[in-house]
């Protein structure tokens, strides 16, 4: 037997495995598209909602990988909107969430259960009021294309839903008017943060439009000065 194939053969067993994220992709939230929801129990009468913008956040995901994925974010408190002033200061007041020791609520995942290629359970630690405590968020995979706006970047859309006890963070007054269930809700965008051959592919998204040469009877506007 010619030794050549089996030395192929050996070479390639010896060659080190590619860790599981080689073809993950760096991502970074867009602190513009990206919304948390809340609401929670008022008086029994209704449910309040109110609404965070701002978060920023890191994320590395492989859509063909879930378990590979890694998610950072961070909650600016003090943009809590629920739509009133005086109620908005209220909830943010020391009893409360007390947003001048806590300013920010941050999640950390720790673990992913892939459930089918657009969704999965997503655990993480979310650190709220100064408590870390282990939640689950049932996310959904909207979208994963170049973006069809400039800088006409890739992008990767999710929702997400998860639910926590707000006493479990040490946020227990008002139990006669604020209910304990908090259900949240979460609108992500996450922005490829570096381009690469992946961003040129023709399929997954619009082409930036090309921009019209100036003819012999066309002038360019002059610069601004």
């Amino acid at each position: 037997m010619n030794p050549c194939p089996r030395l192929g053969v050996a070479l390639l067993l010896s060659l080190p495995a590619l860790p599981a994220w080689a073809a993950s992709a760096a991502y970074e939230l867009d602190p513009v598209h990206t919304r948390v929801m809340i609401a929670v129990e008022h008086a029994g009468f209704s449910k309040a909602i109110g609404t965070v913008s701002g978060s920023n956040g890191h994320l590395q995901f492989d859509p063909e990988n879930w378990t590979t994925a890694r998610l950072e974010v961070s909650v600016p408190l003090q943009r809590l909107d629920l739509g009133d002033e005086k109620w908005n200061q209220a909830v943010l007041a020391r009893n409360l969430l007390d947003v001048e020791e806590f300013p920010t609520a941050t999640f950390v995942s720790t673990r992913i259960e892939p459930i089918d290629p657009q969704h999965a359970s997503v655990y993480g630690t979310l650190t709220l009021h100064g408590v870390p405590k282990e939640v689950k968020l049932e996310v959904t995979l909207n979208a994963l294309k170049r973006h069809p706006l400039p800088p006409f970047r890739r992008t990767a859309g999710f929702s997400a839903t998860a639910t926590l006890s707000r006493a479990d963070f040490g946020i227990d007054a008002w139990k006669s008017v604020i209910g304990d269930r908090v259900d949240l809700r979460l609108e992500v965008e996450a922005t490829r943060t570096r381009k690469d051959d992946d961003d040129n592919d023709e399929h997954d998204g619009a082409q930036p439009p090309a921009t019209p040469p100036i003819t012999p009877t066309q002038t360019a506007e002059p610069a601004t000065p």
